[in-house]
C-alpha cells in the first residue's frame, strides 16, 4: 500500500477517534472503548508493522539532533513516527475525558483540553493538568476558608 494511502487511513482513522470522544457525553462507554482502546490499538499495529519493515532499513537514531533528522528523512519512519503522535495523542485525549469524568470536571471545561491535545500534544496535556489541579485546590481553599464555592 501506498505510503500516502497510509497516512490518510492513519490520520482518519484518529481523526474518528476524537470524534468519538466529543461524543462522550451522550454515548460515555463506547466513546472509551473506541478512542481509548480500538483506534490507539489499530494505530500502534500500523507503528509496528512500520517499524518492524523499515526500521532495520533506516539511518540515524536518538542520539542528536542530527541523528533524529536523518532517522526520519526516511519515509516510511517518518510515516512511523506520525502513526505514533496519533496514537499517542488520542490515548491522552481518551485518559483527559476519563479523569475528568472521574473528578467532576465538567465536559465543556475539557473541551480547549482536548483541542489543545489535538493539535499541540503537550500543551493539551499542561493545560488539562493545570485544570486537574485547580479542581483539586478549590475544594480544600474554600474548606481553609470557610467559603463553599
Amino acid at each position: 500500500m501506498e505510503l500516502e494511502t497510509l497516512f490518510s487511513l492513519a490520520s482518519a482513522l484518529a481523526l474518528s477517534g476524537w470524534v468519538a470522544l466529543l461524543a462522550t457525553p451522550l454515548l460515555p462507554r463506547l466513546s472509551q472503548i473506541y478512542a481509548g482502546i480500538i483506534v490507539p490499538a489499530a494505530l500502534a499495529t500500523l507503528y509496528a508493522g512500520l517499524v518492524l519493515a523499515f526500521w532495520s532499513s533506516s539511518h540515524g537514531g536518538f542520539g542528536s539532533l542530527a541523528a533524529v533528522a536523518e532517522l526520519f528523512a526516511t519515509p516510511q519512519v517518518l510515516l512511523a513516527g506520525w502513526v505514533h503522535y496519533l496514537a499517542f495523542d488520542l490515548l491522552v485525549g481518551a485518559w483527559q475525558v476519563r479523569q475528568a469524568r472521574a473528578e467532576g470536571i465538567g465536559f465543556l471545561v475539557l473541551l480547549p483540553c482536548l483541542a489543545l491535545t489535538f493539535l499541540f500534544g503537550p500543551i493539551g496535556l499542561l493545560l488539562f493538568l493545570g485544570l486537574r489541579a485547580a479542581n483539586w485546590l478549590a475544594p480544600r481553599q474554600a474548606a481553609q476558608t470557610g467559603v463553599t464555592p
